[in-house]
């Protein structure tokens, strides 16, 4: 046990070092979900995303789709259920991506109901996500 926890350490520092330094002329977008879901980046404008970890985009408005893959708990479904996986897209469109700026996307769910908010750098809502269709797993 011992010996796994600085490996742990050492591969989780490694998945932050490789992020790209962000372009100071353009818009960079953080994702943020609960450490037990997966939060990846789409389209940006319904054109596919290379990376899954950031969004990375010109000044202005833009439509960003991201995927979020959270699990319902039992007692969101019944008394005898078993945890139940969704896999979900939801589309967020912003108008005014600043040069420069960072913003942190936030998604999480309640119950079956997947969310997601864009926060500007001064950690003002600037956002909602709206659900494009979820699906069993």
């Amino acid at each position: 046990m011992r010996k796994i926890l600085p490996f742990a350490a050492a591969l989780a520092l490694t998945g932050c070092m490789g992020l790209p330094k962000p372009d100071p002329n353009q818009a960079w977008i953080d994702l943020h979900g609960p450490e037990k879901n997966a939060l990846q980046a789409q389209e940006v404008d319904a054109q596919v995303q290379d990376d899954a970890r950031y969004f990375e985009v010109e000044p202005g408005s833009h439509e960003l789709t991201v995927r979020y893959q959270f699990t319902v708990a039992p007692n969101n479904i019944g008394p005898q259920a078993a945890p139940l996986s969704r896999d979900c897209q939801l589309n967020i469109k912003y108008g005014s991506f600043n040069a420069g700026e960072r913003y942190q996307l936030e998604a999480g769910s309640l119950g079956f109901t997947p969310w997601a908010k864009l926060y500007d750098q001064q950690r003002r809502l600037v956002g909602r996500a709206q659900p494009a269709g979820c699906q069993g797993v």
